[in-house]
């Protein structure tokens, strides 16, 4: 695979993120409200973990804590043994909304952060081949953000994630805004994406179809406050295609992952 820089490879026994007692309590006006009690888990080099929970459970929270971008008030975060103490390249992120940079085209969106880190421009080149091939979308490197489908854009944030060659990919929600077609597609192409790089990734939904499709373990959070529920292992085999949704296999896991969403969603109300 292409890439413009190694990854250091995680200390051996060491779990690629571990997440030890984390715990967050927003300060109001009011007085304080507890987003997310202590919580802790481990996710393995390699490994595609998705986030389900009702909303508000603060599953979001659990993310932007992991990217840097919201600080714990208790426990902490480690990335490959290292403590995460704020933002860095070593995280990357895809978020709901669509973060492209609208004066750039495809290509110079998915090298943006390689030229900011003196990257040749060969190597550059090279790279974003590389994943508008992976991401299909080939022929439109020189397209404006403003000329492309929701999916198009969620696509090339995708591959500017990927191209910058963090050690894991964090994702809010990344196909919340899309239609029901186009979500099923881009869950095959991020599936496609992450067989070809074998990042981690950490993955947030409240669409139980979709953690199902796309985990190896889906980890349910409990309502406000937030706490890890329970972990259900997807032993469904990969590579998997649109086909495995109909089989009773997956209807058995949204079954139960249904059944644990709708008892903290009576808790909330």
């Amino acid at each position: 695979m292409v890439t413009a820089a190694t990854m250091n490879s995680p200390l051996i026994g060491t779990p690629k993120l571990e997440i030890k007692d984390v715990g967050k309590i927003f300060k109001t006006k009011s007085g304080e409200t507890t987003a997310l009690e202590k919580t802790s888990f481990t996710i393995n080099d390699g490994e595609f973990v998705t986030i389900l929970g009702p909303s508000g459970c603060g599953k979001s929270t659990v993310l932007r804590i992991v990217a840097g971008l919201e600080e714990a008030t208790s426990g902490q975060v480690l990335l490959d043994g290292e403590v995460i103490n704020g933002p860095g390249p070593d995280r990357g992120m895809v978020f709901q909304s669509y973060t492209l940079f609208p004066w750039l085209n495809v290509k110079e969106n998915i090298t943006f952060g390689l030229k900011l880190n003196g990257v040749s421009q060969k190597e550059r080149e090279d790279v974003a081949r590389h994943y508008l091939q992976l991401i299909g979308l080939e022929g439109f490197e020189n397209h404006y953000p403003i000329q492309l489908s929701g999916g198009m854009k969620q696509r090339v944030a995708i591959a500017r994630a990927l191209a910058n060659d963090p050690k894991i990919l964090l994702m809010d929600e990344p196909f919340g805004a899309l239609d029901a077609q186009t979500r099923n597609i881009m869950q095959e192409v991020l599936l496609k994406a992450w067989e070809e790089s074998k990042k981690t990734i950490l993955f947030i939904t409240h669409d139980v179809d979709e953690s199902i499709f796309l985990a190896d373990s889906v980890y349910v959070m409990s309502a406000r406050p937030g706490r890890l529920k329970k972990k259900v292992p997807i032993s469904i085999e990969r590579p998997r295609g649109f086909s495995v949704k109909g089989t009773v296999e997956f209807a058995a896991y949204k079954e139960e992952l249904l059944s644990l969403i709708r008892e903290e969603s009576l808790k909330s109300i």
